[in-house]
């Protein structure tokens, strides 16, 4: 759908005014919209998982965890799919947040996937930081509806390495994610990154309940935390339902493609500006983490 027609539809969460920056800036920031409650058990959840980490001595098809990872240490860089983990994830994927989707998206709404990044202040900065970077090479589709819209289950200031966005950049090209090898980095080169305009970058960050969302072309970057607290960060992947991909997800899970809002389509909306196809996901992925860090091949 084009933006004037997105607007045209009754908002479900969001107000016109925040529905038509999103559109655009490519970017959004909502202070504490998601209720304490609700913050409070996805994070007793999510601290189970971080306990039951400390069984693991390597990534698996669960965690994705960061050099140093031990018992006594827990180092979860990333719990994968955690929509297909707790059922407390998903039907939180399905609720309030769906509703946003739509009112950015319009109003037939498919999940894409799920994560939950952590960054731990102790580790190794470059498997903590992320580097600019745009979401649409790692799962391209026919138009580019898709955007995230991350959770903060903490309170998260500057030193905690939020999200940092270039407003407008999703309105601009679309960047190689090769090195001149013709590896998958998953990221931008340093050429192209000396190259963008940051001074306008905003820094999103934001208390407990706050979301953020960008689209799939914005570009977007973390620093590395700096402060004693793990920014449990839970990211959650929409599309319009007449977006699809022309590569297999990266963190596909059993609810791939479920429809949340709306109705399913029979016509696929095609955007004419071209995508970068990125590696054979079908044989696994591991994360952006990984594949910045220069570890194995996104291979689980």
């Amino acid at each position: 759908m084009q933006p004037e027609e997105i607007l045209a539809c009754p908002p479900r969460v969001l107000s016109q005014d925040q529905r038509a920056f999103y559109l655009e800036k490519g970017y959004l920031l909502v202070d504490e919209l998601i209720d304490a409650e609700t913050i409070a058990g996805l994070n007793r959840v999510t601290a189970a998982f971080v306990e039951k980490s400390r069984e693991r001595r390597e990534s698996d098809g669960v965690y994705d965890l960061a050099p140093g990872h031990c018992a006594d240490a827990p180092r979860v860089r990333r719990l994968k799919t955690p929509d297909a983990q707790d059922k407390a994830y998903w039907d939180f994927a399905c609720g309030l947040l769906a509703d946003v989707a739509a009112d950015l998206v319009g109003p037939n709404v498919a999940f894409h996937h799920s994560k939950l990044n952590f960054k731990w202040a102790d580790s190794d900065p470059t498997a903590n930081a992320v580097r600019w970077h745009q979401d649409a090479p790692f799962y391209p589709h026919t138009n580019y509806s898709p955007l995230t819209i991350g959770t903060y289950l903490t309170d998260v200031a500057a030193d905690d390495g939020p999200l940092i966005v270039l407003p407008g950049s999703h309105d601009g090209p679309l960047y190689d994610h090769y090195d001149a090898a013709g590896t998958w980095t998953g990221c931008l080169s340093d050429a192209d990154a000396a190259g963008l305009d940051t001074s306008q970058a905003q820094v999103l960050a934001g208390s407990a309940g706050s979301i953020t969302v960008h689209n799939c072309r914005s570009v977007h970057a973390s620093e590395p935390a700096r402060s004693s607290t793990a920014r449990p960060l839970l990211l959650n992947a929409y599309t319009s339902a007449d977006a699809f991909a022309y590569t297999a997800n990266p963190s596909r899970s059993r609810n791939d493609r479920a429809l949340l809002r709306g109705e399913a389509v029979r016509w696929a909306h095609h955007d004419p500006r071209p995508g970068q196809v990125p590696p054979d996901w079908s044989k696994g992925y591991t994360s952006i983490f990984a594949a910045q860090a220069g570890e194995e091949q996104a291979a689980e």
